[in-house]
């Protein structure tokens, strides 16, 4: 055996009982630390009540556990409620803002009702405007516009989420549609008015002799082409627009021109025959009098005479004649005032 054993040896007999005596301390610590926190779980409080007269003193001993035990349960009671109430709380916030949701989509239901009336109005508005540039259109012979251009067709793909919208959307998305198509119906129109106003600036002579007024205040009792005849039942052709109303209601000259006859024509009574230059003629009959005389120059809203009934006449009532190139034509499609 070499010399340095006996040494390591006691080296390791000299670690082993050190090692061992410094285990069996904390063990015993931990021991005693366990021996007494069970002692103290065991414990007592002892509460003395002491009566402010002379009486008896009460005295009542309380475990330490069941201390521990109720706060516990009252710590968890707490917090149960704590939940149940938070739970409570977010029903209620649900239940409210569901309530704001419902409220507010029926007042979006009630603004898109209003929209689309006032959208069908406003297609009522355009509509009219339309007829109006095609009677301006008509008056002075420009070029027409194909009805098929005012469409203004647009399409595309079907978005698939379109399936799954729900009514309110859909409602919402119609009446973006609508109000889009306006828009660009609008913008059309607007450029054909432009396009319109070019030209006309250009005929504003013209213009003021294109007879484009009502002649009278009435009632239109009989329109232009084939129609029945008051006193014999046959259709016959009737070439102007008869406008009653009372006996002296005044009739006006539908534009500028020159009054080139002034007399009695026959069936067609008292009869004014206005020339307004470029091919245009229109003649006014069945008067009760006259107002002006041949050969003066009058201006379109000018009174010429008044409502009669002289002449091939059942009632007091203005015929009134547009001639272009000679020939008669509707007046109605000369009529922007309508």
């Amino acid at each position: 055996m070499p010399k340095c054993a006996p040494k390591r040896l006691k080296f390791f007999a000299l670690t082993q009982q050190l090692g061992g005596g410094i285990i069996g301390h904390f063990f015993r610590i931990r021991e005693r630390y366990l021996s007494r926190r069970l002692l103290m779980w065991k414990d007592k409080i002892t509460v003395m009540v002491l009566p402010r007269d002379r009486g008896e003193v009460k005295q009542y001993s309380i475990p330490i556990r069941l201390l521990w035990t109720a706060g516990i349960f009252g710590i968890c009671f707490v917090l149960v409620n704590l939940f149940l109430l938070a739970d409570y709380f977010d029903t209620r916030v649900d239940q409210a803002r569901m309530e704001k949701l419902t409220w507010e989509n029926q007042l979006l239901s009630d603004q898109y009702a209003e929209m689309e009336q006032s959208i069908a109005s406003l297609e009522s508005d355009y509509g009219v405007l339309v007829a109006k540039e095609e009677a301006i259109r008509t008056i002075f012979d420009l070029p027409a516009i194909n009805p098929e251009a005012r469409m203004l067709g647009v399409g595309g793909p079907t978005d698939p989420e379109m399936q799954t919208i729900t009514p309110s959307t859909a409602e919402a998305m119609e009446v973006a549609a609508d109000v889009d198509e306006l828009l660009r119906l609008s913008k059309f129109e607007r450029e054909r008015y432009h396009e319109v106003y070019e030209l006309l600036t250009k005929k504003r002579d013209r213009l003021d002799h294109s007879p484009s007024i009502m002649p009278a205040k009435g009632y239109m009792s009989r329109g232009f082409g084939y129609k029945q005849d008051p006193f014999t039942g046959f259709k016959q052709f009737h070439s102007g627009l008869d406008i009653a109303n009372k006996k002296g209601t005044p009739i006006y000259a539908t534009a500028d021109g020159k009054v080139v006859s002034v007399r009695v024509n026959g069936g067609l009574g008292k009869m004014i025959a206005i020339n307004h230059g470029f091919g245009f003629k229109t003649r006014y009959a069945h008067l009760d009098k006259y107002n002006i005389k041949v050969g003066q120059k009058v201006k379109r809203g000018e009174i010429i005479g008044y409502m009669g009934n002289t002449g091939y006449s059942t009632g007091p009532h203005l015929h009134y004649e547009v001639l272009k190139n000679g020939k008669p034509v509707n007046p109605y499609k000369y009529i922007l005032n309508k």
